[in-house]
């Protein structure tokens, strides 16, 4: 059986405080007792000497008004300590080295703490000790506890972040005064200052069909509201298009009136401008609408004078009114002109059947086939009976024991006589119904005939009341144009709209620089992680 060793516990007793206060001395040379009484007694000596003097809270208050750091009184302390000098305190430790001729602050100094003290040099006597300041000088101390300094780099920290934030601000607020207040301003200026008034002139019209228009004719066969669709999709097109832009400048002068001097350059048509450019300001100042559902057309006129602005309305309107009237007259003659054809396709097509009807007629001998070849198998069906009476005649005489030979004899003669007469009388109907020629076939070209001759008679009652019905159309105007808002040249301008493009101006710019933020954000995201 085998035990554990176990270790000894020792305590270690606690050495004076004055021992204690030197821990970084040499491992190999630690202070002895020997050396600590001959620098107490050296302290008491330098007190005893310096009392004739000057005292020693007189140095220790000369110290103190340096403005020692915290960090240099601790390498006093330790360097103290080191040589074994009794200090009470770290202003004290510094007058001790001061007065054994070191130099507390030297940079050599701190590095030789953790060096042998007989390897190091020892100072010389003329090394130049730290100047003090002037007794009568009041400075405050500079040292602070360790919350103090925390205080202190917290309150820096936080100056710099303020920094930080002002200079950010300051760069957005440029960036925002670049890319969205400069540009608000110049658009401001120009509507206020620059841009020259404008004035608009509304009108507004329908184009109406005629109520007593009678329901046949060739537009009959479209709804009438269609139709009026149709003419006012045609009219709006039309004053839309190059060709009234040009009819209305040798009107009234379109590009002459844009052209003048007086305009401000964005607005104004540039005097060398060709039609396309005079057009897409046309385009531009010439707006119509149309309301399908109501057939409403509104125009708004657009131009730098007020009575110029009627003007261009009431030519345009006139335009209009002239292109539906050679609209519908142009859809009454091609009403007219096919009238007058389908009336005489249908009268030709009539004749033609019955000159056909007529040519049948005279090539069949008989004028009712249908008639013939009834009494035909009429007669066929009588026969027929007959010779089935006869033959059962025949059959009951021959059933006698002793039959009457004459009485049979002219039974057989009569069967004979009635089975010539069925076959005649079948080989005519056979004549009758077979070939191009026969009876069935005649009847059959008849009854076409005659249908087509109906036919024809009905297409050309159509024809009549469709020439009729055109006629009646051709003297009056089916379709106008009504006017609900006549054009009236206005008192003030109506654009530019200064306050809202200002506004616009501002949204437009602040969500282009919004979109531009946002795309660097998710680039500098992107490319950081």
């Amino acid at each position: 059986m085998t035990t554990k060793p176990k270790a000894k516990k020792f305590r270690i007793r606690r050495s004076s405080p004055l021992v204690e206060a030197a821990p970084e001395t040499h491992p190999e040379r630690a202070p002895s007792a020997k050396d600590f009484r001959s620098a107490q007694q050296a302290h008491m000596r330098q007190q005893a000497a310096s009392s004739g003097g000057n005292p020693v809270g007189t140095e220790i208050d000369a110290i103190r008004k340096e403005g020692l750091t915290g960090r240099q009184l601790r390498l006093a302390r330790r360097m103290a300590q080191k040589h074994g000098l009794p200090a009470t305190s770290d202003f004290d430790a510094v007058r001790l080295l001061r007065a054994n001729g070191m130099d507390p602050f030297q940079r050599t100094d701190m590095l030789e703490l953790m060096v042998d003290n007989q390897n190091k040099p020892q100072p010389s006597a003329a090394a130049p000790l730290p100047q003090t300041m002037a007794t009568g000088t009041n400075l405050p101390s500079t040292h602070l506890d360790p919350a103090a300094g925390r205080i202190t780099e917290v309150a820096k920290i936080q100056r710099d972040i303020a920094r930080r934030r002002r200079r950010k601000l300051a760069l957005l607020w440029a960036r925002l005064t670049a890319f969205i207040l400069v540009p608000t301003l110049i658009a401001g200026y120009y509507f206020f200052n620059i841009a020259t008034p404008m004035y608009a002139t509304n009108s507004e019209f329908v184009i109406q069909q005629s109520e007593g228009q009678s329901a046949g004719g060739f537009g009959s066969f479209l709804p009438s509201q269609f139709n009026t669709n149709q003419d006012a999709i045609s009219v709006q097109s039309y004053m839309q298009s190059l060709e009234a832009m040009l009819r209305l400048d040798a009107d009234v002068g379109f590009k002459a009136h844009y052209q003048q001097e007086w305009i401000d350059p964005i607005q104004r048509l540039e005097a060398d401008a060709t039609n396309q450019d005079a057009f897409k300001l046309y385009k531009k100042l010439i707006q119509i609408g149309y309301d399908p559902s109501e057939g409403l057309m509104k125009m708004e006129v657009i131009a730098a004078d007020a009575i110029i602005s009627q003007r261009f309305a009431e030519a345009l309107i006139g335009y209009a009114e002239e292109r539906l009237d050679n609209q519908t007259v142009r859809k009454r003659e091609d009403q007219l002109s096919e009238a007058r054809k389908n009336l005489t396709e249908a009268e030709t097509n009539r004749r033609d059947a019955q000159v056909a009807m007529v040519t049948l007629q005279q090539e069949a001998t008989v004028v009712d086939p249908q008639a013939v070849l009834a009494a035909l198998r009429s007669q066929i069906s009588q026969r027929e009976i007959e010779l089935q009476e006869k033959q059962l005649q025949l059959q009951a005489l021959l059933d006698n024991a002793r039959p009457n030979e004459s009485r049979v004899t002219g039974v057989k003669a009569d069967i004979g006589r009635l089975e010539t007469a069925v076959e005649e009388l079948n080989n005519r109907m056979i004549a009758h119904t077979e070939g191009e020629d026969s009876l069935t076939s005649l009847s059959a070209r008849v009854r076409l005939a005659e249908a087509d001759l109906a036919t024809r008679d009905l297409m050309l009652q159509s024809a009549l009341q469709n020439m009729e019905t055109a006629m009646l159309e051709a003297s009056r105007q089916t379709r106008y144009l009504s006017r609900s808002v006549d054009p009236i040249a206005p008192d003030a301008a109506t654009y530019p709209r200064k306050f809202e493009n200002t506004m616009l101006t501002f949204l437009i710019f602040s969500g282009i620089y919004l979109m531009i933020s946002l795309t660097a954000s998710i680039l500098r995201e992107q490319v950081s992680s």
